[in-house]
């Protein structure tokens, strides 16, 4: 982790989840000398998914932390993507240059070997994690937060950091003016498996209603997301039946997307959900207690910018904690450098969604997303 001025204004911090966001702000904030408590309501602390693409903005913040070389030596890094129509022809290929000198590019990992990575950090910063409990009550009182656990233990923190995901136990406790995610229409489809034997570079299919990417995760991994509009089913689709669905939406496909779709099964890891996201309103702290990640900026996965999001912002928290006086200047500081920078990944994901699903030209969504590339290589 690079050199870091430490933190005074707060002695000790709880994190309450134990996704990347909440990993990250535990490891920055030990880092800066703050005694860092992680919690999580999975007793397994495990994670689901296929795998994630880590553009340039992801990498530049996983840099802060440290473990670049980690996601390049167990995950894939390359130079940028190609582009193709559905039924196969290339389009052209898309150089992607690093944001920063000494940067990869851009590359992928599968989601629970990065949660590893950064499980093993934790580990290795001896930052305590306890498994199986969330957040019962939460008080701001002189100062500090009173906190009761749900396994009937209590502690007191001068902060609170509420990074539990999309369905935020600490938001429903201590934000009332917030409210749920809101699906935007559409759903993503995923497969993690063996990469197909041509595929070198992250790939994209346009063209067609339903729009395809695959992502290279690992020498010989990669995970593959279709998007189409979101239909309520009375039966959740598995196994078999979830993978000849997605199938049945790949049937146009031509090039690495065909060879995915014939090559694929149910031993593969194969997973469907409907696209929901929101930016929380304003406040995003409430005295000593603050939120971060999905449970205030939950995005769709079209600019790949969620997990980058969630770093970033741990990495401001700490930032801001270090510079500031007091904790609440610190917060609001924080609040004022993310909130318009996550706004936009927000709202800018859910207009491309929108336009996928209002058939608009491949080239006119290619520029909404290149130019929300372009505004995230700035800086954070």
């Amino acid at each position: 982790m690079t050199e870091t001025a430490p933190i005074t204004a707060i002695g000790n911090a709880l994190i309450v989840g134990g996704g990347i966001g909440g990993m990250a702000a535990a490891l920055a904030l030990a880092a800066r000398g703050v005694t860092a408590e992680l919690i999580d309501i999975d007793p397994d602390w495990r994670v689901y998914g296929a795998g994630i693409t880590i553009t340039g903005p992801t990498l530049r913040a996983y840099q802060r932390l440290g473990m670049v070389e980690d996601i390049a030596r167990e995950g894939a890094i390359v130079s940028g993507s190609r582009m193709f129509l559905f039924n196969g022809m290339h389009m052209r290929d898309l150089d992607e240059p690093p944001i920063e000198e000494g940067l990869p590019a851009t590359g992928g990992i599968m989601r629970p070997v990065l949660h590893h990575l950064m499980q093993q950090r934790i580990e290795a910063a001896s930052i305590p994690v306890r498994l199986g409990v969330t957040v019962e009550t939460l008080a701001n009182r002189d100062g500090g937060v009173d906190v009761t656990f749900s396994d009937g233990t209590a502690g007191r923190y001068d902060l609170v950091i509420g990074a539990d995901s999309v369905r935020s136990r600490v938001r429903e406790l201590a934000f009332p003016h917030m409210g749920d995610a809101v699906r935007t229409g559409q759903g993503c489809w995923r497969v993690a498996m063996a990469k197909p034997p041509s595929l070198e570079r992250g790939e994209m299919f346009f063209g067609h209603r339903y729009m395809v990417g695959i992502t290279r995760c690992g020498v010989d991994r990669i995970y593959m997301w279709l998007l189409t509009p979101h239909e309520d089913r009375e039966e959740r689709l598995e196994g078999e039946a979830l993978v000849d669905q997605m199938k049945t939406h790949l049937a146009d496909f031509a090039g690495n997307a065909g060879w995915v779709r014939d090559t694929m099964s149910a031993q593969d890891w194969v997973n469907y959900r409907p696209l929901e996201a929101k930016i929380q309103p304003r406040p995003w702290s409430d005295g000593r207690i603050v939120l971060l990640g999905d449970a205030v900026h939950a995005t769709t996965p079209h600019l790949a910018s969620g997990a980058g999001m969630a770093v970033e912002s741990a990495l401001v928290l700490a930032e801001e904690l270090a510079r500031a006086g007091t904790a609440e200047d610190a917060l609001m500081a924080y609040e004022e450098r993310r909130y318009e920078r996550c706004r936009d990944v927000v709202e800018t994901s859910v207009a491309i969604g929108a336009a996928q699903l209002a058939g608009r030209p491949g080239e006119e969504i290619g520029g909404i997303m290149g130019a929300a590339l372009h505004r995230l290589a700035g800086p954070f």
